[in-house]
């Protein structure tokens, strides 16, 4: 990943959008530190995917059904009576 000064990218912009389409994300500096990153805009939507994903716990936790399994409700389901001993 390339490193340009805020000068650099205003100066060459064209560059600068050439450049992150040709080989990826290019940071962008402000006084020697990270302030920016351009990125393609196939990249940044996939990353937007990714990040809206839902965990496994959150899917494991969430209430709608996963799959075909069947699952009672808690605390609805029938319980057996103890056999009686002689």
């Amino acid at each position: 990943m390339k490193r340009w000064q805020v000068q650099e990218a205003k100066a060459h912009f064209s560059e600068l959008l050439r450049a992150s389409a040709e080989q990826g994300p290019q940071l962008v500096c402000h006084h020697g530190k990270p302030a920016a990153i351009v990125a393609p805009v196939a990249q940044w939507e996939r990353l937007q995917r990714l990040a809206s994903a839902r965990s496994v716990k959150d899917w494991l936790l969430a209430p709608e059904a996963r799959g075909d399994l069947r699952i009672p409700p808690r605390g609805k389901a029938t319980s057996r009576k103890p056999p009686a001993f002689a």
